[in-house]
């Protein structure tokens, strides 16, 4: 009897939370929890500060976010945060936000974010946190972008960077890499459409993508990972954690913002298609970059299992710098995973604090004047 009134109650609280996870989601979700100054804006985008608990390194981690992704990856759980993790170990932590693009920012293109935002955001982060050099960090798209802005301005600003999950060698990214190189072999064959597809004749009003077909294409290009997450809140709906982290994670994914047409041409046409960073140089509206001119201490990194950029896909960038100092990393989980999984903050995040720490300036402890 004892047993049946326990089953009874453990499935109505099943039922309960999976009622509270359909129909009053924002109830759940837990991201976004730490303070932060908003030091600069222009248009819809920002500076976010975020100051160290106790600063014990002069330079600041300065993270560039991807485009149509909101901010709450950078802090997703409020003990899973990149973020707090960094804040913690005394950095202080700068996030570059995009904010909410529209179709009225069709035309912006990558030379747009790597030759005037970003050397404008580096700029001002110079001026607040009064440090000449920075540590850069972008994922994904971001990564191509802190790269190609660290290759084309050879800032003396940037000590360290770190690209994760971005890719350099398109063709090697699995079957979707295969794909694009058999697509571009097509469009190879016909002059007219080669010319309207990578001479940006096409108008950016038909290749700018909405917020909702991008979340669409991010669930296309990972099933699995789409699959499992709501096939672990079936088997956790007793769990009150598995049901928030669902829920924020859910709306992350459901609220992605738009790619401007610009920024489509450039990364599908350019990047993906015609693959030309593989061989570290791309000309991107007159302006040609080359990956050599990257000097400074580089950590690239790759998903243990990411579909979207293999490991084949971003390894390629260890070899294309000038730098003397270059690591490779494996990092637990997908695309999106090795920014966010438990795994990868526990396994990952203290790798990258240590390889930060041994370059980074670190500042003499202030002595309590008490004891002077």
């Amino acid at each position: 009897m004892m047993d049946l009134k326990h089953k009874l109650k453990h499935t109505s609280l099943q039922l309960q939370n999976l009622s509270q996870r359909i129909f009053n989601t924002s109830s759940l979700v837990i991201s976004e929890q730490m303070n932060y100054e908003s030091i600069f804006k222009f248009g819809p985008s920002q500076i976010r500060y975020y100051a160290a608990v106790e600063k014990k390194y002069q330079e600041p981690l300065v993270f560039v976010a991807p485009l149509a992704i909101d901010m709450s990856i950078y802090d997703l759980y409020p003990y899973r945060s990149l973020i707090g993790y960094f804040v913690n170990q005394g950095f202080d932590v700068y996030l570059i936000d995009w904010g909410k693009l529209h179709f009225q920012h069709r035309h912006l293109n990558f030379i747009d974010f790597t030759h005037r935002f970003i050397p404008n955001c580096i700029a001002q982060i110079q001026q607040h946190a009064q440090c000449k050099q920075i540590s850069l960090h972008g994922w994904s798209m971001a990564g191509l972008f802190v790269a190609l802005y660290t290759a084309s301005q050879q800032p003396n600003a940037v000590k360290n960077l770190i690209v994760l999950g971005s890719p350099i060698d398109s063709y090697a990214s699995g079957a979707i890499g295969q794909l694009y190189k058999k697509i571009n072999q097509l469009v190879q064959r016909s002059d007219r459409i080669e010319q309207l597809l990578y001479q940006a004749k096409l108008p950016k009003s038909l290749i700018h993508s909405p917020g909702i077909l991008n979340s669409l294409g991010f669930k296309i290009l990972d099933p699995k990972g789409w699959y499992e997450g709501h096939k672990q809140l079936l088997l956790n709906l007793h769990n009150q954690q598995a049901l928030q982290e669902h829920a924020t994670l859910g709306r992350f994914l459901n609220n992605m913002i738009d790619y401007p047409g610009g920024i489509n041409q450039d990364m599908l046409f350019h990047i993906w298609l015609r693959n030309p960073l593989a061989l570290g140089e791309i000309t991107l509206h007159q302006q040609h970059i080359e990956l050599k001119n990257i000097d400074c201490s580089l950590l690239v990194g790759a998903g243990e299992r990411d579909q979207i950029v293999t490991e084949n896909a971003i390894k390629p960038l260890t070899k294309l710098t000038s730098s003397q100092d270059v690591s490779f990393q494996m990092i637990p989980g997908g695309h999106l995973g090795l920014m966010s999984s438990q795994k990868s903050a526990e396994i990952f995040w203290p790798k990258l604090y240590i390889w930060l720490s041994q370059r980074s300036t670190r500042l003499e402890p202030v002595q309590d004047q008490a004891q002077l």
